[in-house]
């Protein structure tokens, strides 16, 4: 257990950003899931450019790596190219 004033509230403030780190990741995968799950090519390019600047925030923040952003987008860029008008 912490025993310094600022230990403690490192422990605080760590677990106040895990848990925003875990809802912000959490809401964009399911983000993620709706656009692999839309059935029409114009509902799931809606939805795309909100998700990427989801993904986009998240790396610039530090919730996931930039690699990973980048791999992501281009999933949901593969995706869209993929799917029929």
């Amino acid at each position: 257990m912490a025993h310094h004033a600022s230990a403690k509230k490192r422990i605080r403030q760590t677990a106040v950003r895990r848990l925003r780190n875990r809802y912000y990741g959490k809401t964009t995968r399911n983000a993620l899931r709706v656009i692999r799950a839309a059935t029409t090519k114009k509902e799931a390019q809606e939805r795309a450019s909100s998700v990427i600047s989801m993904i986009d925030r998240l790396a610039k923040r530090g919730v996931i790596h930039k690699n990973k952003a980048s791999n992501l987008k281009s999933g949901i860029a593969r995706h869209l190219n993929a799917m029929q008008a």
